[in-house]
């Protein structure tokens, strides 16, 4: 790569691990060797996670009199570059609590990098965990990072994709109730969804990408023994795209159609709501060891449809490790790798 990307990286709630990973990913020369990452956060809060996190690393303030100050950065592995935010007070920071001030701050990051985004200052946006109560505590009501991203960016359409290697699933609806989620199953919703999912995967270099749908009724309803939205709604959107030009197939019974794209049959699958999606995704790349520790936590969240970049960690802000140095940093060295890609 000629021309390192500049990525700028929201810390997410300062009161969970979010600091942490992104010291230890940013602790690797090979970050710095694909891109100039740039932290949106608080000096103090990025001091006291290299020190939870045990590595010898060293800060650099880029604020100055400018309202976007990216360009300011060293970008040079062994330092990293914060845009300090100023608003956390470390005499009175507590790890592991969820606090309005912390959904404040947590809101505040992603805010700058959105703007920071936008005025083209950094080439794309990596997101750490927040905690969706503390946000709401602090007046801020959305579901979370992916309705802040639409809002900020007046984006109407917008669709969350998991991603962990070739294994890709996107969402026809997220943060929503059960009762909602299927009502959501519409025709219109799931053409877009498909569509902005092709798009994305020719992104990927992928040329004629395959997507299989999954149905929301067991065995796809069985023929509308067991519900009739695959019927009414889904397969008529799998037509609609076909006639588009987009290579999808379905409706899939939910309960094997994950395993055939994990198996490579498959560039993406559409799930019809969240834990259809996320259970199927994590249950791959979570591993969850006996003594307690998660030895794995592979998976990557991309918005799609955005008029910029964002990516994200895929997983919260485990409140219950935050502060004592065991976070596992995986995740969000994958978040980098691809918004890398993406930006480039």
């Amino acid at each position: 790569m000629t021309k390192r990307p500049v990525i700028g990286i929201s810390a997410g709630d300062p009161a969970g691990i979010g600091p942490e990973v992104i010291v230890k990913a940013l602790a690797l020369k090979e970050i710095y060797d694909i891109c100039k990452p740039l932290v949106i956060s608080d000096f103090d809060i990025m001091r006291d996670a290299i020190k939870i996190a045990g590595v010898g690393l060293g800060l650099n303030r880029t604020n100055t009199d400018m309202l976007l100050s990216a360009k300011c950065g060293l970008y040079k592995a062994g330092t990293i570059d914060v845009l300090d935010i100023k608003n956390v007070d470390m005499e009175n920071h507590i790890y592991g609590k969820i606090e309005a001030k912390s959904g404040k701050s947590a809101f505040e990051y992603i805010k700058k990098v959105i703007e920071l985004a936008l005025a083209g200052e950094i080439d794309a946006t990596v997101t750490a965990p927040i905690h969706k109560e503390a946000l709401n505590l602090a007046g801020f009501h959305y579901a979370g990072h992916t309705e802040i991203y639409s809002d900020l960016t007046k984006t109407k359409d917008y669709v969350m994709m998991l991603v962990d290697d070739n294994f890709r699933i996107a969402h026809v609806s997220t943060h929503v109730s059960m009762k909602m989620a299927c009502e959501l199953v519409k025709k219109d919703r799931i053409i877009k969804v498909i569509k902005l999912t092709n798009e994305m995967l020719r992104r990927l270099d992928i040329e004629n990408p395959r997507i299989a749908v999954a149905g929301l009724n067991p065995h796809a309803g069985e023929g509308g023994l067991f519900g009739d939205e695959e019927i009414r709604e889904i397969i008529p959107a799998i037509e609609s795209a076909r006639k588009l030009g987009i290579n999808a197939d379905g409706a899939f019974p939910p309960d094997t159609i994950f395993s055939r794209a994990k198996g490579g049959e498959f560039d993406a699958v559409i799930a019809m709501y969240h834990d259809q999606g996320h259970i199927a995704l994590k249950t791959a790349g979570f591993v969850y060891d006996k003594d307690g520790k998660w030895s794995s936590i592979s998976g990557v969240n991309v918005t799609l449809g955005l008029p910029i970049i964002r990516t994200s960690v895929d997983h919260g802000v485990a409140f219950d490790k935050a502060g004592v140095g065991i976070a596992n940093p995986q995740s969000m060295i994958q978040a980098i790798k691809l918004a890398v890609k993406l930006a480039s």
